[in-house]
């Protein structure tokens, strides 16, 4: 790797200034770190304590050659020379440098080491910067730089990342400005004159449509143009003469004045030189219009006189906007939005850029050989990097988590070329499912059964399941880190109907081995017929087979020989030529779920009851790996219920002895602390204390599962028969702890509101595989809530659209996987039409280009006789096949079909222009179910027939933004086809991206000091567990960079922290930026990105600024609606937030409508008696005393009352309070009755009704999670629900701008339901 790899992508790594420098706090009582000199570091040791920390990060000099000629950066003594340098480039002043070496006391510094290593370097010292010679390769980096800077690089087209690739909207919610955010935020809600008609909850309507504008940017003003164009000159390269004479680079400039300068980059910078567009004349050109630098910024800006103006405009442009929400992203592949605008919008116009051609040149060298990289050689050397001290491993997970974010990246872009057929395979005589193709030094191959591997498992079903399974089981290999264990980088890439497998080349996996030699060292070579066995390789399989609870079992070839393996014949272990031990195969590392199979599948040979075409697609339905950690703490459980037990007996057999001084009879699973004091018997017995009496050593416990039992293995003596007999046992008693225990539970803790609902598909298939149930099972979900509560039936309808979604996703794949790519936008508009568009058109046609027909001859295009009636039948018998349910003979009436189509584009990668879709009978009339998704036409497409909503949306109240560009015009493709109109169209499949699933593992340091964190504050030990959060959050930092999905999850908890601490201007920032980077990487839509939005409006409250905190609320719902619809299970909670806000500002009618809207959704999904529904009744009597309703606030409150004497009991305080408030409020009122006409003292009297919990807001509970143990691990108590303050300090509040405070600290009060009280990290 160069020198000066890092500045090129300076920009990319660029950190904010007020970021968590990068400093290890190596103290904890709960996991150990090793110190530098191998101690072990600990929270009473002095190593990494705070006062070390805060001397290692201080400011030193930086020596410029030019103006400023100084600057000040700075540094920690942990941090890398790397990390200096691009803190050098990234100041306003010193963009210019690229090409340059640090010195220090006269010494070069070595670009690759530690700070630390550097001698003498401590506070206040200078560095100073020397400009070095430049080479082609510096050159070719520094144009690229210099373009990107300076802004006129345009819009790169790119097939991995799509359209708005990385896209953040809160900036346009909530602005942030970096370290003013807090102050800025302050000042603009202060500003802000909201009143009840005029804010951002004014025109809300809780039945309405989701809006399209929730989705897309708004329009921005152009960035001021600083040059015309920059770009490599037509003489470039340079002819040998000139090359010896230094020549690097030809450059062509066109400056905003309109003058034309060729350039040359020379080693010792860039000059004008003689040449013109017809003559060649390198050499300098002579006064007056000579000039010369080292950089070309300083060139451009001597030559330009206007360009340092509109440099510093764009510079404060720039800077104007979130450095979150403008870095690239280098470290995570950006998040792909599925509704985009119009490709002919200006926000997605085409910009022309010669140069955009030249990019790979530049990048590349004019071989492109400097991107093509040893993959595997690179992620084996790093592996094997040193790991013994804290930095060694911060630094070796650091650089493994840089070398898999980019092979990452490589390997989709090649699996996208693979499958749009843009490489040549390297076996094209073969079938096409089996070729394979090498491309940047990635082997990739189709997830079909080209060979018949898999023929007796389900053929090309089972292999692309394999491949998905394989996958898995790399990361959960790479996860352990086993020490002399390799895996290859593997991704699959799922692109326009195909399925790619890429993977590192493992040296030696295409050698030619002697006849009689195995083509692989250990485990199963040709499926179970042959079996390699290989000693060496039993240590690392022991270990991985350890991990994950696989059975050390005997299995058997086709001669019956026997063979003891430590992982499934299907895994396999191969000696590389480099000497490294590679695990490959890993699809079976859990046994197959044999309780499915026997219901669900025959094999061909056998005669079974169940006819072969109703089999489940395959035979690779495996037990996920939560399933077995779950049952494993359950044997666990049992296992030391019986120590004790059997402790107990001993221990009772002691006392009734004769033998007073007999020794302790220690069972088998006790700890040895006692035994290492050397006392006698009795003295231990004496000074044995309750804790090390409840403890037993479960290192006897031992519980693993054979993953070969149900596949075909053969044991041959009565021995071998009875283990086996006891291994199947063994894995259905795991399949039948899923049906009897697992799923029920799962459907109980969503019936009663234990855990967060899902929002989406994406999130209740998270959910389920994070309790270990395969998704294949979430018919079983919709068959068991059928019937029930309001939460069962939200859960029934999230499992049926999750299903529907996933059929048409298969019948879409089976279309498009033998469709030219060409043709694909077409199948897929058709099919949609088919689904979706029956309202627009009942018998919707395929767009068909037969120049493109006749082109592809042997293209499979029956898509086009797909119709509405075959496609409904085609999508019932994928979701009879593959999750054995039923759907009603009007399923399509039913589901929400807006969030279908949301579904079915995350799921084939599609992005969708931005616009009016009739999807239903609705749409037209009152678009309740897709959503007012317009892009402003005020007229029909004359294409498509789409009719738009009107002038308004939303009620009425939300008027629309003005069209941000025309129709999508014509093309040659449906010109012909205007009548009858059609929902989706062609033009409408703006962009298919890839999807892509990765093996690389998470941060073992970084999870490490989390759990730490998170197991401190649960034993309220909360200054350390908030130090080793922070101390989290910088590794999470160092290791991922700040763009990362990770990081972002725990910026997320670490705001929950703050909030809990009442730090809130911390948690508000920290809020800020979990919201950026769950947009940017996760998705502007997904369920972690409208949490982060709820939670950062609770602060943003908490800190005073309630008009962005009615901001974050009004988005995150119109996401909500997006993506769920109206009425989520849980979004009671904020409505409920939302009218504590509305009630802060002394808007107390519209506060008294979301309150009622609150208790309306809690009273339809909780039922009218339940405790939850009593406090938001109780809350709601208040707020309508408020809005002069008393006589329906004594009906809410009686109803409040009864509920809890019912449920709680007289004694309860809960009923206590709410009897009380019931008298004074029936006084009241009939008091106020009586003296109408008293205005003064209806005042008085209105003061006493001020809400007594109102002004509390909950946090939302994540999905899957339960909310009812807090960061400081107390559970809150359903009895801790009302506010004790006083009736002055009530008065107060009404009296005041409705900011008073308790007098003394008291104790938070919980909502009487308990989940809503407090999230769980």
């Amino acid at each position: 790797m160069g020198e000066k790899d890092s500045d090129v992508k300076t920009l990319n790594a660029a950190r904010e200034p007020d970021d968590l420098e990068d400093v290890i706090i190596p103290k904890t009582n709960h996991c150990e770190y090793h110190g530098e000199n191998g101690t072990i570091v600990n929270s009473t040791g002095a190593e990494g304590g705070e006062d070390q920390n805060i001397e290692n990060v201080f400011d030193i000099s930086i020596v410029l050659p030019h103006q400023p000629y100084k600057i000040q950066v700075p540094v920690s003594l942990q941090g890398q020379v790397q990390d200096l340098r691009s803190a050098i480039v990234e100041q306003a002043g010193t963009f210019q440098y690229t090409c340059f070496h640090l010195e220090h006391s006269g010494q070069r510094i070595n670009d690759f080491t530690e700070l630390s290593d550097v001698k003498g370097l401590a506070p206040g010292s200078e560095i100073r910067l020397i400009e070095d010679p430049y080479t082609e390769r510096d050159a070719r980096m520094h144009v690229v730089r210099i373009r990107e800077i300076i802004g006129v690089a345009g819009n790169r087209v790119d097939m991995l990342n799509g359209v708005d690739a990385g896209l953040s909207l809160h900036e346009t919610v909530a602005p942030w400005n970096g370290s003013d955010a807090a102050s800025a935020a302050k000042q603009k809600s202060a500003n802000l004159k909201l009143t009840a008609d005029a804010n951002p909850l004014s025109d809300f309507s809780f039945d309405g449509p989701a809006l399209i504008q929730t989705l897309l940017p708004p329009n921005q003003e152009a960035p001021p143009r600083t040059i015309k164009a920059l770009g490599v000159s037509p003489w470039n390269p340079p002819p040998p003469t000139f090359r010896q004479r230094g020549h690097l680079l030809y450059l062509q400039l066109t400056t905003n004045e309109g003058e034309q300068f060729q350039i040359t980059s020379h080693v010792s910078g860039f000059f004008v030189n003689r040449s013109s567009n017809s003559k060649f004349d390198p050499v300098p050109k002579p006064s007056p219009k000579n000039a010369m630098a080292h950089s070309l910024l300083t060139l451009i800006q001597a030559l330009s006189p206007s360009f340092g103006d509109a440099f510093n405009l764009l510079l404060e442009a720039n800077n104007k906007r979130d450095p979150l929400a403008t870095f690239q992203l280098t470290s995570a592949i950006p998040s792909n939005p599925w509704l985009v605008s119009a490709s002919s919008s200006s926000a997605t116009a085409h910009q022309p850029d010669l140069t955009r051609t030249q990019e790979t040149y530049l990048l590349s060298g004019v071989e492109n050989t400097e991107t093509l990289r040893d993959w595997n050689e690179e992620i084996q050397s790093t592996r094997e990097l040193p790991r013994e001290t804290v930095q060694d491993r911060v630094f070796r997970e650091r650089l493994l988590a840089k070398i898999f974010a980019e092979f990452n990246d490589a390997a989709a872009r090649g699996g996208a070329l693979v499958a749009r057929g843009e490489v040549a395979p390297l076996n094209p005589t073969e079938s096409k499912d089996a070729q394979i193709f090498v491309y940047n030094g990635i082997f990739y191959s189709f997830g079909a059964d080209g060979v018949g591997t898999f023929t007796s498992e389900g053929g090309d079903e089972a292999a692309r399941i394999a491949v998905g399974k394989d996958v898995a089981g790399v990361k959960s290999v790479n996860q352990l880190d086993i020490t002399g264990l390799a895996t290859p980088g593997t991704i699959i890439v799922d692109y326009l109907g195909k399925r790619l497998v890429a993977q590192s080349i493992v040296p030696g996996i295409f050698k030619q081995r002697e006849p009689d030699e195995p083509q692989v060292d250990y485990g199963g070579v040709e499926g179970k017929d042959i079996v390699a066995d290989n000693d060496a390789f039993v240590p690392a399989f022991s270990q991985v087979s350890k991990a994950l609870k696989v059975k050390k079992h005997a299995v058997w070839d086709k001669e019956r020989k026997k063979h003891v393996l430590e992982g499934s014949v299907e895994t396999k272990g191969l000696l590389g030529t480099d000497g490294r031990k590679y695990i490959l195969d890993l699809y079976r590392l859990t046994p197959l779920d044999i309780s499915w199979l026997d219901a669900y599948w025959t094999d061909s040979i056998c005669h079974g009851q169940k006819p072969l075409e109703q089999n489940y697609p395959h035979r690779m339905s495996v037990l996920r790996p939560e399933l077995i950690e779950a049952y494993w703490r359950v044997k666990m459980s049992e296992y030391v219920k019986a120590e004790l037990d059997k402790r107990k007996d001993d221990q009772k057999d002691v006392a009734d002895g004769d033998k007073p001084d007999q020794p302790d009879h220690k069972s088998a699973g006790e700890t040895g602390d006692a035994q290492s004091t050397g006392a006698s018997g009795a003295e231990k017995n004496g000074l044995e204390t309750t804790r090390d009496r409840g403890r037993v050593d479960i290192s006897a416990f031992s519980f693993s599962l054979n993953p070969d039992v149900f596949c075909g293995q053969v044991p041959q003596t009565a021995e071998e028969k009875e283990e086996w007999a006891n291994d199947e046992r063994d894995v259905r008693a795991v399949a039948d702890y899923l049906h009897q225990n697992i799923i029920p539970e799962f459907i109980r803790d969503l019936k009663e509101g234990e855990v967060g609902f899902p929002m989406d598909g994406q999130s209740l298939s998270r959910l389920m595989h994070k309790r270990g149930i395969n998704v294949r099972y979430v018919g079983k979900l919709a068959s068991l809530t059928k019937e029930g509560s309001p939460r069962l039936q939200a859960l029934n309808g999230l499992a049926k659209q999750e299903m529907i979604a996933r059929a048409f996703k298969h019948v879409a794949i089976r279309y498009l996987k033998n469709l030219p790519t060409a043709m694909a936008p077409s199948c897929l508009a058709h099919l949609l039409n088919c689904l979706l568009g029956t309202e627009t058109n009942s018998s919707p046609k395929a767009q068909l280009d037969e120049d493109l027909q006749y082109l592809y001859k042997d293209a499979d295009f029956s898509f086009a006789d797909a119709t509405p009636q075959s496609l409904q039948t085609d999508i019932e018998t994928q979701t009879q096949l593959r999750y054995r349910y039923t759907l009603e003979e009007a399923w399509l009436s039913g589901v929400r079909r807006a969030q279908l189509l949301r579904e079915i584009a995350l799921k084939l990668g599609l992005q969708l222009s931005a616009k009016d879709y009739c999807l239903s009978p609705e749409t037209e009339s009152r678009p309740s179910d897709l959503v007012s998704m317009t892009n402003g036409s005020a007229t029909p497409s004359p294409i498509n027939g789409h009719a738009t909503n009107g002038a308004t949306s939303n009620g009425g109240k939300r008027k629309k933004k003005r069209n941000n560009g025309d129709s999508p015009p014509i093309s040659a493709t449906t010109s012909a086809i205007l009548e009858p109109p059609h929902t989706f169209i062609a033009d409408d499949i703006v962009n298919i991206v890839p999807i892509v699933k990765d093996s690389s593992s998470k941060s073992v340091l970084a999870e490490e000091a989390l759990e730490a964190g998170r197991i401190s504050m649960m034993q309220n030990q909360k200054e350390l567990g908030q130090e080793l959060l922070l101390e989290s959050l910088s590794l999470h930092e160092q290791i991922y960079g700040i763009l990362h999905p990770e990081v972002a999850r725990v910026y997320h908890q670490l705001a929950m922290l703050y909030y809990n601490l009442d730090e809130k201007d911390a948690a508000v920032e920290l809020a800020h930026k979990a919201v950026v980077i769950s947009e940017r990487t996760i998705g502007i839509d997904s369920d972690e990105t409208i949490l982060s939005y709820l939670n950062l409006s609770l602060f943003e409250h908490a800190n005073h600024n309630t008009a962005v905190a009615l901001a974050c609320q009004r988005h995150a719902l119109e996401l909500w609606k997006i993506i769920y619809g109206p009425d989520h299970p849980d979004c009671m909670t904020t409505y409920n937030n939302a009218a504590v806000m509305l009630q802060h500002l002394k808007f107390f009618h519209e506060s008294r409508v979301w309150f009622e809207k609150s208790y309306a959704v809690s009273e339809q999904m909780s039922g009218k008696d339940s405790v939850s529904t009593a406090t938001l009744a109780f809350q709601l009597a208040q707020a309508l005393a408020l809005d002069q309703d008393h006589k329906g606030g004594v009906n809410r409150m009686r109803e409040a009352y009864s509920i809890f004497h019912h449920k709680l009991g007289p004694d309860d305080r809960n009923t206590k309070e709410a009897d009380s408030w019931l008298d004074q409020l029936t006084v009241n009122a009939v008091s106020i009755a009586k003296h109408a006409k008293d205005v003064q003292a209806q005042k008085v009297r209105r003061a006493l009704f001020t809400p007594r919990v109102t002004l509390r807001t909950q946090p939302q509970a994540p999905v899957g999670r339960s909310s009812t143990e807090g960061m400081n691990g107390h559970v809150a108590h359903p009895t801790d629900s009302l506010d004790n303050r006083s009736i002055d300090e009530l008065m107060k509040y009404i009296e005041s701008s409705g900011d008073a405070t308790r007098k003394t600290p008291t104790k938070k009060r919980k909502n009487p339901r308990s989940r809503r009280a407090e999230p769980s990290l």
